[in-house]
């Protein structure tokens, strides 16, 4: 048959983007990562790829300590998500909020001329000890530490997988109140 006749090759490499979507991790559906510093560029480049993705964000951790969110480039990935579309928001999951301001000044600076889309959730204390460590962007991608000991998680594109994590952030949305207001008035 000649060339001009065969069938194109399918594409190779990873799916096209959606809606400017990139999935950080090529082919693969899941990546694990283990150590603190994996964990924080990982965080990142989920943020980063949220940014061009158009689509919502679910954080959740009890402390939020190690999390990289008072760095520039964190700050400006969640400054680039909110720029992007005008009907995305972020949930965030917490068991308290009160050392957010001393651990990650730059982004609580950063969230209040955005407090419309960021909704900030503290958990009830039955369930405060025990939240679960999730960066979760739904139906795209999510990151889920599974020994926090050792930091030791994956980040996943597994629709199995991340409607697990839906479901674990949901419940524990359901049953928490809002909290940390961005600004606090006084008389």
């Amino acid at each position: 048959m000649p060339p001009d006749l065969l069938p194109p090759e399918p594409p190779r490499g990873p799916a096209p983007a959606v809606s400017g979507w990139v999935w950080p991790h090529g082919d693969a559906d899941t990546v694990g990562f283990q150590g603190l510093p994996a964990f924080r560029a990982q965080v990142l480049a989920l943020l980063q790829a949220a940014g061009l993705g158009r689509c919502d964000l679910v954080l959740c951790d009890a402390d939020y300590e190690a999390w990289p969110l008072g760095e520039a480039a964190v700050v400006d990935a969640f400054n680039a998500w909110a720029l992007a579309a005008r009907n995305t928001h972020a949930v965030i999951l917490a068991a308290q909020f009160d050392a957010w301001p001393r651990r990650h000044p730059r982004w609580v600076r950063w969230r209040t001329p955005w407090a419309h889309r960021m909704r900030c959730l503290q958990a009830p204390d039955d369930l405060a000890g025990d939240l679960p460590r999730i960066l979760l962007l739904p139906g795209r991608a999510g990151l889920e530490v599974l020994d926090a000991a050792q930091w030791r998680g994956v980040v996943t594109r597994e629709p199995v997988r991340l409607a697990r994590l839906k479901e674990q952030t949901d419940a524990i949305s359901q049953r928490s109140g809002d909290a940390f207001p961005p600004t606090l008035l006084g008389l």
